[in-house]
């Protein structure tokens, strides 16, 4: 039997906020855009370049986390397979529709919501816990040390309140 490949991995940004909804089963599905370019040298000289529109769908957990993380203009990984739905529209044409059904997605950009951000930092900071064996001055020799640029270029002297 002849093996086959599906798979589909972007990098882009999304084009329109995710909406969210819930089938009546109470499985959640989440759907937007997703906007790729791709730029080129015509023999010429001439820089070109052309973006493609994707519309991308995630189904239970995923669909809530991307509804959740993922915004316009966020820019972020998505991993799937392609898929082509038919249905027949209001007007009784024939319609059909090519998407992609992601199974992984990473939000790629820089900045978080300053809620999330001192969560964030925290999180950056811990390190595993090492055994009762091990020695303190290896421990330390051990520990990386952890700084946060884009966490320091944002706070001026002017922010601090004493």
């Amino acid at each position: 039997m002849a093996r086959s490949l599906n798979k589909v991995q972007l990098i882009g940004n999304l084009t329109r906020d995710p909406e969210l909804r819930y089938t009546p089963n109470g499985t959640a599905v989440c759907s937007f855009g997703l906007a790729t370019n791709r730029g080129w040298t015509t023999d010429t000289g001439e820089k070109k370049e052309e973006a493609e529109f994707h519309r991308v769908v995630a189904w239970n957990k995923l669909a809530e986390l991307c509804s959740q993380f993922l915004k316009k203009g966020s820019k972020a990984f998505v991993e799937g397979r392609l898929s082509t739905r038919s249905w027949n529209a209001q007007d009784g044409s024939q319609r059909s529709a090519t998407e992609i059904i992601i199974s992984d997605m990473i939000v790629l950009d820089g900045r978080r919501s300053t809620v999330e951000e001192p969560e964030e930092v925290e999180a950056e900071t811990k390190k595993p816990e090492k055994s009762k064996k091990t020695d303190k001055k290896e421990e330390e020799k051990d520990q990386p040390e952890v700084v946060n640029e884009e966490l320091q270029s944002e706070v001026s002297p002017d922010d601090i309140p004493f």
